[in-house]
């Protein structure tokens, strides 16, 4: 443990993982503990971020669990009551929830359309919409948005692909919007890493190898590689850093645009 969050107060939304194992948001939830940051966890499903909790009680961290909508304003709001009435204050927010959608705008329905924009970017609106406020009266913060490689470098994930450029968008726009609030806004742009969804989708071996060899680097990203990135852009090691979106991709997007096998970035 560096402590490099040491007395921060971070609020993580999708801190769950829906399947066994640890997806983004949990490792990101993990890694802040480790780095002495208190956690609340956050996630639709109770069940899901106590298995976090857990984790990081084993290892004597501090985190607390929000069930939570992160879709609808009230329960946004809750979340952010409910860690200034138990920490006094939020430092850190990591915008981690979204879902995926596939298919072209001729093809998709509308209810898909609405779901995906209402989850991957008014879920991310609506809690940064709650948390500014505390964070300025505190000094500052950090706000970090999980995007996707998927927005730059599109697939056949028309939706998904939308939501997520619409996710960076959000992400240079609140920079600039907060930045004298002493607030700064990044994006993570993950590439296709090994998470238990994509664990349980019935991925084989050999499709999972054919992915792994698309990067430059010719490995398999992780959620802690996700979670890392976090940690550095909520850290006071990132204070300069800004408006950026950090692609985490082993050197995917440098390729030449390809519809791998399996290449969906998941969570």
């Amino acid at each position: 443990m560096a402590d490099r969050l040491a007395g921060k107060v971070a609020i993580v939304s999708g801190a769950g993982s829906r399947a066994p194992g640890v997806g983004n948001g949990r490792a990101t939830a993990i890694l802040f503990a480790r780095e002495g940051a208190h956690v609340v966890l956050v996630d639709r499903v109770a069940e899901w971020a106590e298995q976090t909790l857990g984790m990081i009680a084993d290892e004597h961290g501090d985190a607390y669990v929000v069930e939570a909508d992160i879709t609808t304003a009230a329960d946004c709001q809750r979340v952010v009551d409910e860690t200034v009435k138990r920490y006094g204050r939020i430092d850190i927010l990591q915008n981690n929830v979204g879902i995926g959608g596939s298919g072209t705008v001729v093809d998709i329905t509308e209810d898909l359309w609405d779901q995906v924009m209402r989850v991957n970017v008014k879920g991310m609106m609506l809690m940064s919409r709650h948390v500014i406020p505390v964070m300025a009266a505190n000094g500052g913060g950090a706000i970090t948005n999980v995007s996707s490689i998927s927005s730059i470098r599109p697939r056949g994930l028309t939706p998904y692909t939308t939501s997520k450029g619409a996710v960076n968008a959000l992400t240079i726009a609140m920079a600039v919007d907060h930045a004298a609030q002493g607030i700064r806004v990044n994006a993570i742009l993950p590439g296709p890493v090994y998470t238990p969804m994509v664990a349980s989708s019935g991925m084989t071996e050999d499709q999972r190898a054919a992915r792994a060899k698309a990067s430059p680097l010719g490995t398999e990203g992780t959620p802690w590689d996700v979670a890392w990135a976090a940690v550095f852009l909520a850290s006071p090691e990132a204070r300069w850093v800004t408006g950026q979106l950090l692609c985490v991709d082993g050197g995917v997007t440098l390729m030449s645009p390809a519809r791998g096998v399996g290449d969906e970035p998941r969570r």
